[in-house]
């Protein structure tokens, strides 16, 4: 079972994911962000699960209706870890960049 570590960048994605969404509904703020952390965790046992991406790195869609996601995330193979790079709202046209 690989290790999955979560980015500061990818952490501050999803808090501001977090707090669009609360903006109008917290609850529902609160579950879909928990929903993508469990889509993480997913991960350890499947780390090729998403698509393959730019420059050796993946994307997992994560299909929550209206509210739906993309992670982009890198398997470190060699010390069976998977790095969660960034989060981004299936609609936005981009990762941010740091």
């Amino acid at each position: 079972m690989a290790r999955v570590e979560v980015t500061t960048g990818a952490l501050r994605d999803l808090e501001r994911l977090f707090d669009f969404i609360a903006a109008e509904d917290s609850l529902r703020a609160r579950s879909q962000i928990l929903s993508v952390r469990r889509a993480f965790e997913a991960l350890a046992d499947h780390p090729l699960l998403g698509r393959v991406a730019e420059d050796g790195r993946r994307e997992l869609v994560l299909a929550r209706g209206r509210y739906g996601y993309i992670a982009k995330y890198r398997w470190l193979a060699a010390e069976d870890t998977v790095l969660i790079l960034a989060v981004r709202h299936q609609r936005e046209a981009g990762y941010r960049e740091d």
